[in-house]
């Protein structure tokens, strides 16, 4: 029999990030400042971000350290396994190799805490008590609770509201590791009241939740923000995923044709594809990247690429990036990490230079797929991570028309443990592709 899991030896961990910056030929476009539509100068993200920040998210190093003390709080659940997902192929009938990066064997049981930690870690030796976010299905809003608490900073949270009432237990998960939640928009900012004034049954959406945290960052003392997706420093942090899923495949004895990840801001995409695409770009090897995200919020397959505001309110710089517009609210679809107006301005770089492709799924399609992965391997995945589920799936059943032994590698970015009511509602037949 096949071993199906492979490990990295702790002293094997990568002890980098990996900076894509480096490699692409030429600087992405600049963030702008909307008031004088020059390019943004550090001081413009310093209301925001902390210093130590603010230099990863603007540096052109290919590579950058990881510091020690983050290494040792990555130890508590890295590097996570790289498992073959044999008794899936059995069930497809396909000659294809289904390999697949388990995130969710973090403590907050997603790849969020690979950049909650070192956030912090950053906020806190420059003397910050107090941090502001986010989150949308909750991930992120439970990781950075997770590394606040580690690092003993104030965490406060703003929840997209249809995801506050849908999944309970990942406010739950929040405030037991010290947090405060708030369903946004909440009547806790100005921004939050003038939404709920508009629409008192306003389900939400990432970039409302963007700017009541924001504004609560700017209008508070010692408190900085920190973001779960999209701008460089987070994509940086994540490529440890891709980094150890190369060393781990290698020593599987095996290369991937195409590395998948779903995509709402792009970080966890970005994490295991880029390490992959700098062979690509080096001429080493011609791997496929592919992005797949939600019908109903179909940024990179539907949205343009041009300059925007990361949140509704229009409080951040302009960014390049692939875009439905700021004011664009998504359906309450269950993948609540995926519903965001623009992606990550390095993948919409990626994208549009032609090194990655991108798929848009409906919602009970890739419930379909869940199904079906969970029967075969047992592991019950977020909505989000289903996406990669649904694209790896359709992969290895072309290599099946084709009879092409192909070798697909995919993210699962999370378990779906506290998403039983969307399970439930796909097994009532109550979901619909919104």
């Amino acid at each position: 029999m096949e071993q199906r899991q492979f490990f990295l030896e702790p002293s094997e961990m990568p002890t980098k990030w990996y900076n894509i910056v480096a490699d692409l030929g030429k600087l992405p476009p600049p963030p702008l400042n909307p008031a004088t539509m020059q390019p943004a100068e550090q001081s413009d993200l310093s209301a925001i971000f902390c210093d130590p920040i603010i230099e990863q998210e603007i540096s052109t190093d290919r590579w950058i350290d990881i510091p020690e003390e983050v290494l040792e709080a990555y130890s508590m659940w890295r590097p996570t396994p790289l498992i073959r997902a044999t008794r899936l192929e059995k069930a497809l009938g396909t000659p294809a190799k289904i390999f697949y990066k388990y995130e969710g064997t973090s403590p907050a049981g997603s790849h969020k805490p690979n950049t909650a930690i070192p956030q912090v870690y950053y906020n806190k030796i420059a003397g910050i008590k107090r941090l502001t976010t986010e989150t949308g299905a909750g991930q992120w809003g439970t990781a950075l609770s997770l590394a606040c608490n580690i690092y003993g900073l104030e965490a406060v949270v703003y929840m997209v509201r249809c995801s506050y009432e849908q999944k309970p237990y990942r406010r739950s998960m929040i405030k037991l590791w010290g947090a405060t939640v708030y369903p946004s928009p909440s009547e806790h900012t100005k921004f939050g009241h003038t939404m709920l004034e508009k629409d008192p049954d306003c389900p939400g959406s990432l970039g409302i939740a963007i700017s009541e945290a924001l504004e609560d960052t700017v209008t508070s003392q010692n408190t900085k923000y920190a973001l779960g997706s999209v701008t460089n420093h987070v994509v940086l942090h994540q490529t440890i995923i891709g980094q150890e899923a190369k060393a781990q495949m290698e020593k599987a004895g095996v290369y991937p044709d195409v590395v998948i990840g779903c995509v709402g801001g792009g970080s966890n995409f970005g994490g295991v594809a880029f390490p992959f695409l700098k062979d690509k770009i080096e001429g080493k090897s011609n791997v496929r990247a592919v992005a797949v995200e939600p019908a109903s919020c179909p940024t990179l397959t539907k949205g343009e690429y041009k300059y925007d505001f990361g949140d509704t309110a229009q409080m951040t710089p302009l960014f390049k990036m692939y875009t439905l517009g700021a004011d664009y609210i998504p359906p309450s679809i269950h993948a609540g990490g995926l519903r965001y107006h623009a992606m990550a301005p390095l993948v919409s770089m990626v994208y549009n230079n032609g090194l990655a492709e991108a798929v848009a799924y409906p919602q009970t399609a890739v419930f379909q797929a869940a199904l079906q992965f969970i029967a075969t391997e047992g592991i019950i995945p977020a909505p989000e991570s289903s996406h990669a589920i649904r694209a790896a799936i359709d992969e290895a059943l072309k290599a099946k028309e084709t009879g092409e032994p192909k070798t697909i590698l995919f993210n699962l970015s999370g378990h779906g443990h506290v998403d039983m009511y969307a399970y439930d509602a796909y097994l009532a037949g109550n979901l619909t592709d919104g």
